[in-house]
Formats: C-alpha cells, structure tokens, sequence
C-alpha cells in the first residue's frame, strides 16, 4: 500500500498552486506537520483549511482524521525497532518456506519502489554522476553504510574523485573538504541517524548539492536533498532489506558505465593492469 508520501509524489500534476504548497509542507519535515490539528498544518503552509480538506480528498481519505490517522500509523513504523517489527509480523506470518515468503516480499518492494521512481531525475542524476567536474561524496549509517560502500567502490572504478565519508565519529574532518558545487549522496532509512541528518545540513550549508536513498517514509534528510529516491524496505524480517536500495543504485552505476563506455574502459584498462602488477586476484593462466 502506498505511503502518503508517494501519494502526494505521484499525485503532484494533479494538485493546484495551494495544494502543492500544502504537500511541500508535508513532506518537509514528514510526517509530523501532519499530526497536528488541520488548522495548525493550514497555518504551518500558509493556506486554507478547505484546501487541506480538499486535497486529503484527493488522495483517497474520507477526512482529515483518517489520514491523521493514516501518518500516525506510519510513524508508528518508522519509529518501531527490531523486537517491535518481528512481534507485529509474527501473528500474521504465513504459511510456507521463509525463503518463499522473504523473495514474494522483496518482489512487491522493488515493484513499488519503480512505480514511484521519476526516470527524468534518474538520468539527471547519473548524468551528473558522470561529470567528473563535480567531486563525488558517499555515506551511510550504521547499517546503509554497506550500500553506501558498494556504491563508492563502484563509482570510483568508473570516474576519479570519489570519496567515501568515514562513519560518524570521523566524518567531522571530511566536511572541510565539501567544496560548493560537489554532490553528496547519502543513504538514510529508518530509525534515521541523528549524525547523518547533520552532515547532510553542514553540506548542504556549504553549498554541497545533497542526494539521498532513503525508504517510503523518507528521511528528514529529504528537505536538504536535490534529489530523493525512496525504496521499499519492508519484508517479514526484524530488520529491513536493502534489496530495493541496491537495485537502484546497480541500476545507475549500469547505465553511466553504458552512457561513458570509452572512458570507463580505459580506466578499467589501467585499473586491471595495477591488480595484475600487485597479483591481487589469483591467475589461473
């Protein structure tokens, strides 16, 4: 089922002047402008309160309170740890292998992440990806960290100048070297990091143009970030996958590599020389 906040996404076209002003502020600082009274949120946007009755409308609810009612329901998700995720699942789980009911779940994830992705900041994304005029800065958190990783090894075989963040306790000393114009990609899912939120607003204070990979509750992270590209994590687990996530990411390194072939080779050609001079991988020949 869809998140509110995919439904103001992919229902943007649709709304006026005042509604999508109302939806920015939503997903501003989502969901909590939501869970205050309608006219507190009104006020919050600065429009009416028919406009916020009207456009809960649009999106399917039969009031305010049912989707209040709705976000609360997705904080109550997105605040939730490990223990509280596998006691809600275990009274619903059903029957059959784990490993049937782990890959149906991961299917619906990437299905529904690609319904909500917008294919024009995709490419624009990889296009500036690609440009090796703006440096390129990775991180994550605790657990993203692991995507976060494998997107900078990949990156970095196909472009100079990428850098990977060191985790929290060191990433004070990169921020210096955050030039404006240089891109940031960060990863963020749920329950979102305090110190990741930080680094995002010193960057983007510097003029750092911010991406984020989050979840369809989107990280706070997302009111900094030029681009945002949020993925399905849910599944019949304690803890969430990254499946979605890596999809994305696997998708783009693919499609720069194929977009700048020449140069991603001769830079493989030179890469693939320094392992065979340092005998990093074993020779079969």
């Amino acid at each position: 089922m869809p998140t509110i906040a995919e439904k103001l996404k992919s229902r943007e076209s649709d709304l006026t002047r005042a509604e999508r002003q109302l939806s920015a502020a939503i997903l501003d600082n989502y969901p909590i402008p939501g869970l205050g009274s309608i006219t507190e949120l009104a006020e919050l946007a600065e429009v009416s309160t028919p406009t916020v009755a009207r456009m809960v409308q649009k999106l399917g609810f039969s009031g305010y309170p049912e989707f209040q009612h709705a976000l609360r329901e997705e904080l109550r998700e997105i605040i939730s740890n490990p223990v509280e995720k596998r006691a809600e699942q275990a009274p619903e789980l059903p029957e059959g292998h784990m490993l049937n009911r782990y890959a149906v779940a991961v299917y619906d994830n990437i299905r529904a992440t690609l319904e909500n992705v917008n294919l024009e900041e995709f490419d624009t994304l990889c296009a500036l990806l690609a440009d090796t005029n703006s440096r390129v800065h990775i991180a994550g958190g605790r657990l993203s960290g692991t995507l976060a990783q494998n997107f900078y090894l990949h990156l970095q075989m196909i472009r100079r100048d990428v850098f990977m963040i060191p985790p929290r306790a060191s990433w004070t000393h990169s921020v210096l070297d955050l030039l404006p114009g240089d891109t940031l990609i960060l990863f963020d899912i749920r329950r979102y990091e305090n110190a990741t939120l930080l680094l995002a607003e010193m960057a983007h204070e510097r003029g750092v143009k911010v991406v984020l990979f989050t979840d369809q509750w989107r990280s706070p992270i997302q009111k900094e970030a030029t681009f945002t590209f949020a993925a399905r994590i849910a599944v019949p687990s304690a803890w969430d996958s990254g499946v979605a996530l890596l999809l994305l990411i696997e998708s783009m390194i693919a499609k720069i590599q194929e977009d700048h072939w020449d140069t991603v080779k001769a830079r493989n050609d030179e890469l693939e020389a320094a392992f065979d001079r340092t005998r990093l991988f074993r020779k079969f020949t």
